[in-house]
């Protein structure tokens, strides 16, 4: 698997959160399941920015499923530890493809990094669709455009 800085197309977000005790295993870590929600929360930031939520995708009659969801974890996070998780566009013409990295705020140490794949679904007719909706792909083309020019890298 190789992660890229920012990917092709220099389209991602960043948010902050903090581990908090429900989030810990009886070890007093991070569980290891709770590093899914955490992408979840990075790629909700992400399709915001994409100006292409959930209640987007709805509204156009398409949903998203997550088809394939990958973790390396790296270093451990604990109770008030501040992370930072930032989700990477990838993919976007026949599948949405996120590479996530979630890093301990404080030490600037790598915790995590993954990737989750969805397929575009019309909700209408029940089916799995091989390319993403027009909607989708007019989005990421006009925040593209946008950026075209500007220097969105840390």
């Amino acid at each position: 698997m190789v992660f890229k800085k920012n990917g092709p197309y220099n389209i991602f977000s960043e948010t902050e959160t903090t581990i908090e005790f429900f989030h810990l295993d009886p070890l007093n870590v991070a569980w290891h399941g709770n590093y899914i929600n955490f992408f979840e929360i990075g790629r909700r930031e992400l399709l915001k920015k994409i100006n292409y939520d959930y209640d987007d995708m709805k509204a156009s009659g398409y949903a998203f499923p997550v088809i394939e969801v990958y973790a390396k974890y790296i270093k451990p996070l604990k109770y008030k530890d501040r992370i930072s998780i930032k989700a990477i566009l990838i993919e976007y013409e026949h599948r949405l493809k996120i590479q996530f990295e979630i890093r301990n705020i404080e030490t600037n140490e790598l915790a995590t990094k993954g990737e989750s794949i969805q397929m575009a679904f019309d909700i209408k007719t029940m089916e799995s669709c091989f390319i993403c909706p027009k909607i989708l792909i007019d989005k990421v083309e006009a925040l593209l455009q946008k950026n075209t020019g500007n220097n969105n890298e840390e």
